[in-house]
C-alpha cells in the first residue's frame, strides 16, 4: 500500500489545519459513512502526533502522513491518493488497486 498526497492537497492540509514540518496526519477507519472499498466505513484523518504502529507513510514538505497497523484492511489492498477539488472546495480520495 501507498498514500500520495498531491500538490493540492497538500496546500489545503496546511492552509485548514495549520500543518508545519514535523506534524503527522493520520488516515484512519470510521464506522458511520461508506468508501468505495468498504461498506459502513468511511476514510477520516486527524492530526495526530503521536503513532503507535504505522504500517504505510509517506512524507510531503516534512509533513507525514501515514495509517497505522490497525486500519489497513480498510483499504482492501488498494493505494490512497488524496487531493483536493478547489471547485468543490474539498478533498478528494481515490483508492487505486495497484498492478
Amino acid at each position: 500500500m501507498q498514500i500520495t498526497i498531491s500538490d493540492n492537497a497538500i496546500s489545503w492540509f496546511k492552509e485548514s489545519m495549520k500543518l508545519q514540518q514535523g506534524d503527522k496526519v493520520k488516515f484512519y477507519s470510521q464506522i458511520y459513512g461508506s468508501s468505495p472499498v468498504q461498506d459502513k466505513h468511511a476514510l477520516a484523518f486527524t492530526k495526530d502526533n503521536d503513532p503507535i504502529d504505522i504500517a504505510v507513510r509517506t512524507e510531503v514538505e516534512g509533513i507525514e502522513f501515514y495509517v497505522e497497523d490497525t486500519d489497513v484492511w480498510f483499504f482492501d489492498g488498494h493505494d490512497l491518493k488524496v487531493d483536493y477539488d478547489p471547485d468543490e472546495d474539498e478533498l478528494k480520495f481515490d483508492y487505486v488497486k495497484p498492478e
